[in-house]
């Protein structure tokens, strides 16, 4: 594995509602290095969000140590965690969540905005993401003018176009067909390829899972399985804590 990028150390997070205790996730050991793709599979309630919460520093783990490019991040401030997000992480959701009143290239470019980022800048560097996911002739669109596949292309331009070193997809293809969600995909493996970046994948569905190179399955906040995939297109079974279970 190459130098990691995270490391999860027996990392317990635990949710307090009234007098009922939840125990999201138990004892969570996982490292991932750097350039890998990993897609984090399980039954609703088994964790996966949680998880991805702690790593995209949206959250912070009750118990254990969560290292960042080799940094502890638990006992960040708010202001140090968001300046993390804003330099290291992108993030993909299920809702594309684009302004309906914005163009392609002006919702792609929004979070230079927040960065101070001259305009003539912003349009070059959104124009440059757009057409990194293929789809610069939507750029003066709205997103009511584009398919859902369009627009979570812009969605994921909007996410990489600071160059994070990490990407966070939860359930990215969930509101998409068959046809565009394997475009998706496919992006998102020429990302993780061509850029090295870091991509970590929720999903339900083993047939989008199989893009990635790496497989941990969860079940009641634990590990339960950890697979990674062979360049020849196999795979082969890692310890997990928490017992077997087949991907």
């Amino acid at each position: 594995m190459t130098a990691p990028v995270i490391e999860l150390s027996q990392v317990g997070k635990v949710y307090r509602l009234g007098e009922l205790t939840v125990e999201a996730l138990k004892d969570v050991s996982l490292t991932i290095g750097s350039g890998e793709f990993l897609a984090v599979m399980g039954a609703s309630g088994s964790g996966k969000s949680t998880l991805m919460n702690i790593l995209g520093c949206l959250d912070r783990p009750t118990t254990g140590s969560y290292r960042l490019d080799g940094k502890d991040v638990k006992d960040l401030d708010r202001n140090a965690l968001a300046e993390i997000r804003k330099k290291k992480i992108g993030f993909v959701f299920q809702v594309f969540n684009l302004l309906p009143r914005m163009t392609a290239l002006e919702n792609v470019g929004l979070p230079m905005v927040y960065e101070g980022i001259g305009s003539a800048r912003r349009r070059d560097r959104a124009r440059e993401a757009l057409r990194a996911v293929g789809i610069l002739d939507r750029e003066h669109h709205l997103p009511t003018q584009m398919s859902g596949g369009q627009q979570q292309r812009v969605a994921i331009a909007r996410a990489i176009v600071n160059s994070p070193s990490l990407l966070l997809a939860d359930e990215p293809t969930g509101n998409l067909d068959t046809a565009s969600s394997n475009e998706i995909m496919e992006i998102f493996r020429k990302l993780n390829e061509e850029r090295a970046i870091t991509l970590i994948l929720v999903t339900h569905e083993p047939d989008i899972a199989r893009f990635s190179k790496r497989t941990v399955r969860f079940r009641d906040g634990r590990v339960v399985a950890d697979r990674s995939r062979s360049r020849e297109g196999g795979s082969r079974n890692e310890p997990a804590a928490g017992g077997g279970d087949e991907a």
